[in-house]
């Protein structure tokens, strides 16, 4: 999971309709492990396959706010600073599976300018992010000010 970019963008060049960029993202198991560790959040559905399938799932799934940490990833490189987000949010729309087989999980996310705010000078980014071609992230937008 890394990347950057190079220049940030301006509110000036940016347009409605714009392509942000879009990523491909890797979990692994020792990302939900290391996220857990991080958040507090030990449920065992999240590292042991044994027991996410016999509760129905299928197989170990990742945190959902990792998920969401993950995709917003995108928006705050294209940004170029973190600080830039005023505001993000989305709904969890299916889970994204994390098979121990050393390849994992592969998020697909992309962004588009939706709208412009030129009182403000800010722009909400419209965010896609799938898993093997189903939309894990629903109503996934961000709201970027920038120069």
């Amino acid at each position: 999971m890394t990347g950057t970019t190079t220049t940030r963008p301006s509110f000036d060049t940016v347009a409605v309709g714009d392509t942000v960029a879009e990523r491909s993202f890797t979990l692994q198991r020792l990302d939900l492990v290391k996220y857990a560790g991080a958040s507090g959040d030990f449920n065992v559905i999240h590292w042991n396959e044994r027991v996410a399938t016999s509760v129905g799932l299928p197989n170990v799934i990742a945190h959902g706010m990792l998920t969401m940490a993950t995709a917003g990833r995108l928006v705050t490189d294209w940004a170029g600073d973190p600080g830039a987000v005023v505001e993000y949010g989305v709904r969890f729309t299916n889970m994204v599976p994390v098979p121990d087989d050393g390849a994992g999980a592969t998020v697909v996310v992309s962004g588009v300018v939706a709208t412009k705010d030129e009182e403000a000078r800010t722009v909400r980014v419209d965010l896609t992010a799938t898993c093997d071609g189903s939309k894990v992230l629903g109503r996934a937008q961000a709201v970027v000010r920038l120069p």
